[in-house]
């Protein structure tokens, strides 16, 4: 079995020292993580290590030693490295030394049990990379993983580097002094009154919407209903999260905090710059001016599209009561809507003129109130649809009752199937009238039905694409995309190898690197929750209940969250 030895390519210009790390026993590995330069004392290096494996909960040990010379060997030297394997102890022992005129370190094993295990392995690493990357497809008990975690685990021991005070020097990956950013640090700093602010307005709105004035019938009925009041809601969660005081436990709850404030700015960024296009060139005016005259011409539009269902459309045999009735109960309908909205057209400018301020809460938040515009906007066409789907819903319910009494069966209520029945000569005949009275009236119904749906079906279309759009910047993870595009090395799905010298009687030498996360994978680990906008049942569900006659309800299923 071959030992493997990964060595950090940032200690390589590291003085005469040890190599402190940590052996994985069962996959025959060592990690080094820092040289510990001369001078020292045994004792202090014991007595850090216990400290850092309290901290860390990771065992680490002296794993050998380092020798950088940069001329001829000493030999006092060399036997002094070679007598501190007896004070530490640690098996195996590894001797590591570069010399002058060498490309690649040389390395050496002792204190051997197995002599068989005489092959090496000498992995070089970036220890910045690997301690900053957060390892996906890797198993947890694999070699690579313990590695990874190894290094990742021991972030308190970069935070030492060798012109620090101390009686302890050691390189690593931070020996050229520790990163910081003055304006990261601000932001730290910043961000505490920031976040107890906006916890004080989340907590306040949040108890002011469980007033009891509030909560009962039939404001929370509307609230229910509405798109706007659902996507304000998402609000206070988001910056509900954003605002905890409590410390991101792991990887996940960082990303997902991460995620939330790219996607809050990004959508109060877009959010903003279409209320400066409303309010620059009187938009506002322009849409207020055009929002009356559409609505006529739907209105007008529906008005000729009853009256051709009134005649003959297309040439069917209609039933010409029936025809009559349903046309003028519409008609009476687009009247009725059509006066409302004269009423309102002296106040559209003024209501539009404030729901284009909502715009600086975020672009979600002006695609919900659009869609609640448009579900208003077309209401009547929602009422037609619901009345022509439960007359044609009674109508297919009676016929196929009455189908089954011409069989000798009825539907048994307390069993839930279908029985066997005998009826008499009187039951028979009236089964037989109703059954020819609603078969002939099932074309005209059949005809509106059919109409009305339609039409209902464009007006959930288009509210299911603004939804869609609504679900797309609420959960696409905006930072982990940043970050992949930036610091691919951020998210790792993996390592690979590449050979940089392969000689016999020499350790096969080997650079790691790290395969980032493919954007799919990224967007798949890290998307935010966000509500479905698709039909909650199957498309044949969906077909069976169109032909029934039940009614459709938009495609946007409130409860159903995706986790």
């Amino acid at each position: 079995m071959a030992i493997k030895i990964f060595f950090p390519t940032s200690c390589s210009a590291a003085e005469n020292g040890l190599l402190i790390g940590r052996w994985l026993g069962e996959h025959g590995s060592a990690v080094v993580l820092a040289t510990l330069h001369f001078p020292f004392i045994p004792a202090h290096v014991k007595k850090y290590l216990s400290q850092l494996e309290q901290v860390t909960g990771l065992s680490l040990s002296v794993l050998g030693t380092w020798s950088h010379s940069k001329a001829e060997k000493d030999e006092k030297m060399e036997n002094f490295l070679g007598d501190l394997s007896g004070i530490f102890n640690h098996q195996p022992w590894l001797r590591m030394s570069r010399e002058a005129a060498s490309k690649f370190w040389d390395c050496r094993v002792e204190k051997v049990e197995d002599e068989a295990s005489e092959d090496l392995v000498l992995v070089y690493y970036d220890q910045r990379k690997v301690m900053l990357s957060e390892l996906h497809s890797a198993s947890e008990h694999s070699e690579i993983a313990a590695m990874f975690n190894s290094v990742a685990k021991n972030q308190i021991l970069y935070a030492t580097d060798k012109y620090d005070e101390g009686p302890l020097k050691l390189t690593h990956w931070q020996s050229e002094g520790v990163e910081a950013s003055i304006i990261v640090e601000l932001t730290k700093q910043a961000s505490v009154p920031v976040c107890a602010v906006i916890s004080f307005f989340v907590s306040l709105i949040t108890s002011v919407c469980n007033l009891r004035v509030l909560s009962g019938l039939p404001l929370s009925f509307l609230w229910n209903k509405l798109s706007t009041c659902e996507q304000l809601g998402k609000r206070l969660e988001n910056l509900r999260l954003i605002s905890s005081s409590e410390k991101a436990r792991d990887h996940t709850t960082f990303m997902r905090k991460a995620n939330t404030v790219m996607s809050l700015l990004l959508d109060m960024v877009l959010g903003i710059l279409l209320m400066s296009w409303l309010y620059r060139g009187n938009h506002i005016g322009q849409l207020a001016d055009a929002l009356v005259p559409v609505a006529d011409h739907v209105a007008l539009e529906l008005q000729e599209l009853l009256q051709w269902l009134m005649g003959a459309p297309a040439g069917l045999k209609m039933n010409r009561a029936l025809d009559e009735v349903l046309g003028r109960f519409f008609m009476y309908h687009i009247h009725l809507w059509i006066s409302y909205i004269r009423l309102m057209s002296p106040f559209i400018e003024v209501i539009l003129w404030y729901i284009g301020l909502s715009a600086c809460l975020g672009l979600s938040v002006a695609l919900s109130i659009l869609s609640d515009i448009i579900a208003l906007l077309t209401f009547h066409i929602y009422c037609f649809y619901v009345y022509g789907a439960r007359l044609y819903c009674l109508k297919m319910h009676g016929l196929s009752s009455l189908w089954r009494l011409f069989r000798g069966k009825k539907w048994n209520v307390l069993r839930q199937r279908v029985d066997s029945c005998s009826y008499d000569l009187d039951q028979l005949f009236l089964g037989t009238l109703l059954f020819t009275i609603l078969l002939f009236l099932l074309p005209t119904t059949a005809l509106y039905y059919l109409v009305f749906t339609l039409l209902r079906l464009l007006v959930v279309v288009a509210q299911g694409v603004i939804q869609m759009t609504i679900n797309l910047l609420s959960s696409l993870p905006f930072y982990a995309l940043l970050l992949r595009l930036c610091r691919s090395y951020r998210l790792a799905a993996g390592v690979k190898f590449r050979i940089l010298e392969q000689k016999s009687g020499t350790a096969l030498r080997l650079l790691m690197q790290i395969n980032p996360l493919p954007y799919g994978q990224v967007l798949e680990t890290y998307r935010l929750p966000y509500s479905r906008c698709y039909p909650k049942d199957s498309w044949g569900s969906l077909c069976k209940k169109l032909f029934v006659g039940e009614v459709i309800y938009p495609w946007k299923q409130k409860e159903d969250k995706q986790d």
